[in-house]
């Protein structure tokens, strides 16, 4: 397995700081398109989400990606890092019981410099 190399510090800065507008832009979309949001960067000691939204009676676990491509965005969110967004995940609706009764969604949004955030609802399950 090949791993990624470390980046220097000031370039995780500058990536990381990417990150956190792709972050904001994406809960303004999530806003328009009639979504609630319950939380943004949700962090617990087994894992992060990005962001926690409701629609009706869903609630979307969303990781949000910026990179250079869509396909490296995808690629990007490994099933390392979706199993530690459904521990995350678990957490939160311990914490949050009335949203224990809803609809469950795991979600993408990839943001590009090319094309406009997309939506990529349900991309995986949790068994």
């Amino acid at each position: 397995m090949m791993r990624p190399k470390k980046l220097a510090t000031a370039e995780r800065r500058e990536c990381e700081k990417a990150g956190r507008q792709a972050e904001r832009a994406v809960v303004w979309l999530l806003r328009f398109k009639g979504y609630l949001i319950l939380a943004q960067r949700y962090r617990v000691p087994v894992g992060e989400i990005d962001i926690v939204a409701k629609r009706g009676q869903t609630v979307a676990f969303i990781e949000v990606k910026a990179r250079a491509t869509e396909a490296a965005a995808l690629e990007s969110v490994t099933v390392r890092r979706q199993q530690r967004i459904a521990r995350a995940a678990l957490l939160f609706l311990q914490k949050n019981p009335p949203h224990s009764n809803c609809d469950l969604r795991f979600d993408v949004i990839t943001v590009t410099q090319q094309k406009w955030a997309r939506h990529h609802l349900d991309d995986w399950r949790e068994s």
